[in-house]
């Protein structure tokens, strides 16, 4: 019988901090995975970094493709996609690139996509755990409230970056331009019939290097997304 291949996609923009870490813990859960698991491969998609990110991949043999330009999120998430489209890839994960996710998650979201066949499992922070207070988890809270009305699906952690896609999904993000990996695709995803499930996970926290995020960068991204939401996506 043939495995599922699952392609762990991992956009990385000035992680020479993190990524030879990152990519040890991958090898390492690799070499553990039984017979019955399916077949586990990454590709780093080093987003233009200006640091040692690309020469870290090259010098370790890393699988990376070198994008020229910083595309930002969106545009290394694309060619992730592509990539798993082209390579003829089952599954598809969105992993990043600063040690937050942890791989060992990974057969609890292939399991629960598998039984449930599901288009999308997403990694979530808050299926048996209760969100904690502060205004990151606020934003999180409104997101969720906005895909509730207008797809009648309560997701909860409608932020995490970790996120398992079917091939269905893969087929969709890597052929068309506009579908990036954001609360408002998952919101469009859902209307268009898109069934996805939530596996609970736990983040950890960066271990070095910078988050883009900061209080203004995130109320912008708040009121960006829950606009798309509310209004953009139904003119996608």
């Amino acid at each position: 019988m043939n495995k599922d291949r699952v392609l762990l996609l991992i956009p990385a923009y000035n992680e020479a901090e993190n990524i030879e870490r990152v990519v040890t813990e991958i090898l390492e859960f690799r070499k553990n995975l039984d017979e019955s698991s399916p077949t586990v491969d990454y590709v780093i998609i080093n987003d233009g970094s200006a640091d040692d990110t690309a020469r870290i991949c090259t010098e370790n043999g890393y699988n990376f493709v070198d994008l020229a330009v910083n595309l930002g999120l969106a545009g290394a998430f694309a060619t992730g996609m592509e990539y798993a489209l082209r390579h003829g890839y089952d599954y598809a994960v969105q992993y990043d690139g600063d040690g937050q996710h942890d791989v060992h998650y990974l057969p609890d979201m292939y399991k629960m996509a598998k039984e449930q066949n599901l288009n999308i499992c997403i990694g979530s922070r808050f299926v048996t755990q209760k969100k904690p207070g502060g205004m990151r988890m606020f934003g999180s809270n409104i997101i969720s409230a906005c895909i509730k009305l207008t797809t009648g699906v309560r997701v909860k952690d409608p932020t995490s970056g970790m996120r398992l896609y079917d091939r269905k999904m893969i087929e969709s993000f890597g052929k068309r331009m506009n579908m990036g990996p954001e609360p408002d695709t998952v919101a469009y995803l859902l209307r268009k019939g898109a069934r996805i499930g939530e596996c609970q996970v736990t983040m950890r926290e960066r271990v070095a290097g910078e988050s883009y995020l900061n209080v203004f960068s995130s109320a912008k991204y708040m009121f960006n997304i829950c606009s798309s939401i509310l209004i953009a996506q139904w003119f996608r």
